[in-house]
């Protein structure tokens, strides 16, 4: 394959680049940010430093991308630019990698200097329109725990989950950015008496995953083969897919999480292309039995992102006691692809659409330490984990503020990540 000269990692960019920026030159993730005025401009992220896409469009510097720059890049959310479809976005990557390289003087010559804006002090918002939700289960570490500990004694994964990748349609309405406080969901849950009852959850949860964002697919009734999927997948991002435990056990059988996941999904500001992570594209686990034809890929489909949560209690807020490493794993761990991922959602005809959003499902490795929940952290509060300020966790308490984080790095490339992703939680109305 080709060498992309976009992530090469002797690549500098005249914008000064911290050696442990998430956001080098090889990186330049898009986002979108509220201005002064109030309308939402496009951007990429380039060290302390965003790029004003809008600005750069109608400075004209946009214009070798499309004919129709200004209504890629000046509209208030990346939609457009999905649906223009691969090609434009190897494009667009390959003009911005251009506009900020080091020695470049275009930006100058235009008199755009004032497109770069200091990214602290940004109020960052949604990057897309999300057109449909999907969040799968595909972590086969994540789905044996939970079958130990919500069906004890019996066979943790059920016979379809080796065979097809499981997953549930969730709702983009709640699809928030990160940031947005979480507010405790009230649902019903079975009692202590074992009839149900209606109120604040009690074991509200995150989930650790990684999410993709989508082009516009094939129409329908054709799908997008697992080989060729990499082609419709514009971005990925880190997602936080809250979880209230009790009323998901309550409700989940026989059809599935609904009130239980629908209240809020928190989703990063920053969407890393698939041309940034590409130098970290690596072999997934060994599937067997070895998947149905539609589902086969011929290649390495996983990627090596090494993940990190962080919690944070109200008194370690005001004690100043540094946010708490709670889990750290891997992303490359996971049994099924995203290539996969996408294949399967769309082998039915269902179609596919610029700004749709395939959640991964919760991240976890083999270890306690890397598990992507609370409720396999401390195995449904069986072993609360001790936090230090003296209290334990079984699940998330009003207040409790989670941090996510992303990043890759290999020898011979650019150190890359995803920035943060944030939530706190708040107590229910």
């Amino acid at each position: 394959m080709k060498a992309d000269p976009t992530t090469d990692p002797a690549l500098h960019s005249f914008v000064p680049v911290a050696a442990a920026s998430d956001f080098p030159i090889q990186n330049l993730p898009y986002g979108a940010f509220r201005s002064g005025s109030g309308d939402v401009r496009l951007c990429v992220a380039i060290g302390d430093c965003v790029l004003d896409l809008n600005a750069a469009a109608r400075a004209g510097l946009l214009d070798p991308i499309a004919p129709n720059a200004l209504d890629l890049f000046c509209a208030p959310n990346l939609n457009p630019l999905l649906a223009a479809g691969h090609r434009t976005w190897r494009r667009t990557r390959e003009r911005l990698s251009m506009l900020l390289r080091a020695g470049e003087g275009t930006l100058r010559e235009a008199g755009a200097t004032d497109a770069l804006r200091e990214r602290a002090g940004l109020s960052f918002v949604l990057p897309v329109a999300v057109a449909d939700y999907v969040d799968f289960y595909s972590s086969l570490e994540h789905a044996t725990n939970v079958g130990k500990i919500l069906r004890p004694g019996a066979e943790p994964l059920l016979p379809n989950w080796r065979h097809v990748p499981i997953g549930y349609h969730g709702r983009a309405a709640t699809v928030v950015a990160s940031g947005t406080p979480v507010v405790r969901p009230w649902g019903q849950r079975k009692g202590t008496e074992g009839t149900p009852e209606f109120g604040p959850t009690g074991s509200l949860d995150f989930e650790l995953e990684l999410a993709f964002v989508t082009g516009d697919g094939p129409e329908p009734p054709n799908g997008i083969a697992a080989a060729e999927a990499r082609d419709a997948i514009f971005g990925v991002a880190l997602l936080n897919d809250w979880s209230a435990r009790d009323i998901q056990a309550w409700e989940y059988q026989p059809l599935g999480p609904f009130l239980g996941k629908s209240f809020a999904t928190s989703l990063s500001p920053w969407i890393v292309s698939l041309d940034a992570i590409e130098p970290f594209r690596v072999a997934g686990p060994a599937q067997v039995p070895p998947p149905l034809p539609y589902l086969a890929t011929t290649g390495p489909e996983a990627y090596d992102i090494a993940l990190e949560v962080t919690l944070q209690s109200t008194t370690m807020r005001e004690r100043g006691i540094a946010p708490q490493t709670i889990s750290r794993t891997n992303f490359r761990g996971m049994y099924w692809s995203m290539a996969q991922q996408l294949a399967h959602a769309s082998s039915n005809g269902a179609r596919v659409r610029a700004g749709d959003l395939y959640a991964s499902g919760t991240i976890s490795g083999s270890d306690p330490g890397t598990y992507g929940s609370m409720l396999e952290l401390t195995w449904r509060g069986a072993h609360p984990l001790a936090l230090a300020d003296g209290t334990q966790r079984a699940f998330l308490n009003d207040g409790d503020e989670v941090v996510m984080r992303g990043s890759c790095a290999a020898p011979g490339h650019a150190h890359l990540g995803f920035g943060e992703l944030q939530g706190r939680i708040e107590p229910a109305r």
